[in-house]
């Protein structure tokens, strides 16, 4: 039965899977992402970062697998005082249209990041006072307000070059990347393929594989029959429902790692709502049974979190507990609220970013309502929720995150800070939390540079957020990749999940 089920899927990948008009590529990779924009900076998602990271370069890189911060376009780079950063940049580098790199690209990239026409990193972008390039291989930033984490997100904050960019139209701006990355980009064909080639004259060395298809393959089955029919070389997101079954493939090496992404839910506390008494987002939090979510929905694939930054991220504290699963207590603390009644809620989240994102938000749903809450369900594909969680549409939501800067004061700026436009702040605390006195903890936490201090006030906020049901911790998430045998290819998971190709050998 197993074997004519394989034979099914093959044929249906065939069928429905995209083909190139050109030869068979080196490499074929399936991911479970599509890119949204060929522009370095019009989004922050890591899917878009993954294959931004192939064409383009930063003054820094983050290699598999620990993700240590090493020298990439910048050689070198320092902390001249609270500040001020210097980096000193790479020379002979050549961007792919044969442009020289120097210091007023850099110059030129951080200032194009600050309008929101181009750039949704405007986190770091705004945090920047002044750009210095006293000759052609020398920047020195100065920031607004010490920023501890700046260096730690030069691995993602890709350079353009100045001159092509200038006169470019946006359209062909935002699909022809021009970048000083291992790979040029050949072709891309949304919804089914994108095609590169290898960088002859990368300055790191032209990477292994000459021509690389990557194809965005979103449905599972699909994804899986692309494996099964032997399509593809390396599979990122190897669906949990089809874990055994990938892995009883004899042509198939399954690597299977800790993600660093926490998924958690957004909740809110806005005053004359539900939520603004602690014991309604206590009881919401002791009704979740997440270990039967991590059993049932995630066949074992997930590790149970307490907390949103992960282990190796400043900020991590190992004492923090999650509130137990105790549906009585639950209902108990929602009539010491007086909603003995309960009261109307809405389930929020996207159901093609996450692992099995959909069905963990009917499950959240199903055991709300076990407590007595009048549960509606909304969800949606993430091009369309996200724009949602931005506006604040949504008052309790699945969400996912991990820090490329493994810094938990950034993440506490984007996620649990009071939403502030002007200020950069609260990007995504969609729920509008609001606590000022974690507002000011994780203001002052941005002036701290000893790495002990800045720990210890990073656990101190951390612990809070959890103590005030700011949010509820889930899981994270396990990385699942499938690699066919047999071609020699050496592939090393990042942490950060992108797939940088010139890595794989």
């Amino acid at each position: 039965m197993k074997h004519r089920t394989l034979k099914t899927l093959a044929v249906l990948a065939a069928i429905v899977l995209p083909t190139s008009a050109m030869a068979k590529a080196d490499l074929v990779i399936a991911t479970d992402a599509p890119p949204k924009s060929m522009n370095p900076h019009a989004y922050s998602s890591d899917a878009n970062l993954s294959y931004m990271s192939n064409f383009f370069d930063g003054l820094l890189q983050r290699k598999a697998p620990e993700g240590k911060l090493s020298p990439a376009l910048a050689v070198k780079w320092q902390r001249v005082d609270a500040l001020t950063w210097k980096f000193e940049l790479r020379k002979g580098v050549k961007y792919s249209n044969g442009n020289d790199f120097n210091a007023a690209d850099v110059k030129f990239t951080f200032e194009r990041m600050k309008n929101p026409k181009y750039s949704k990193l405007l986190n770091i972008a705004n945090s920047i006072a002044s750009i210095e390039t006293p000759d052609d291989y020398t920047v020195i930033f100065k920031t607004k307000k010490p920023v501890p984490w700046f260096a730690e997100t030069m691995h993602q904050n890709f350079i353009v070059d100045k001159e092509s960019s200038v006169n470019r139209d946006d359209g062909d701006y935002n699909t022809h990347p021009i970048g000083t990355g291992a790979y040029k980009l050949v072709e891309w064909v949304k919804g089914s393929y994108i095609r590169m080639e290898a960088n002859e004259n990368y300055w790191e060395g032209a990477p292994k594989y000459k021509t690389v298809e990557i194809r965005p393959i979103t449905e599972e089955s699909t994804r899986f029959a692309a494996l099964a029919g032997k399509q593809v070389d390396i599979v990122n997101g190897v669906p949990v429902t089809l874990f055994d079954r990938v892995k009883s493939m004899k042509h198939i090496e399954v690597i299977s790692q800790a993600a660093r992404r926490a998924i958690y839910m957004g909740i809110g506390n806005k005053p004359n709502t539900p939520f603004a008494d602690i014991r309604v987002r206590k009881a919401i939090a002791h009704a979740i049974n997440e270990k039967e979510i991590i059993e049932k929905i995630m066949r074992g694939q997930a590790t149970m979190a307490n907390q949103i930054p992960d282990v190796p991220t400043v900020g991590y504290d190992p004492s923090i507990k999650r509130y137990d699963y105790d549906p009585v207590l639950a209902r108990n603390l929602l009539a010491e609220a007086g909603y003995s009644d309960g009261f109307e809620i809405t389930v929020a989240g996207p159901n093609d970013r996450y692992i099995n994102d959909e069905k963990i938000c009917e499950a959240v749903a199903k055991y709300l309502a076990k407590i007595g809450l009048k549960v509606k369900l909304d969800v949606k594909p993430k091009s369309i929720f996200f724009d949602e969680l931005t506006g604040k549409k949504h008052s309790f939501y699945l969400i996912g995150w991990f820090d490329g800067s493994f810094d938990f004061g950034r993440s506490a700026e984007k996620l649990l800070h009071t939403p502030d436009k002007d200020k950069g702040m609260g990007t995504y605390n969609g729920a509008e939390y609001s606590n000022p006195d974690i507002d000011a903890r994780i203001i002052a936490s941005s002036s701290i540079i000893d790495r002990g201090e800045r720990e210890k006030a990073l656990q101190k906020i951390n612990r809070m957020s959890v103590e005030d049901v700011a949010w509820i911790p889930l899981h994270y998430q396990q990385d699942i990749f499938a690699v066919v045998k047999g071609k020699g290819i050496k592939f090393t998971p990042r942490s950060d999940r992108w797939i940088v190709v010139k890595e794989i050998k």
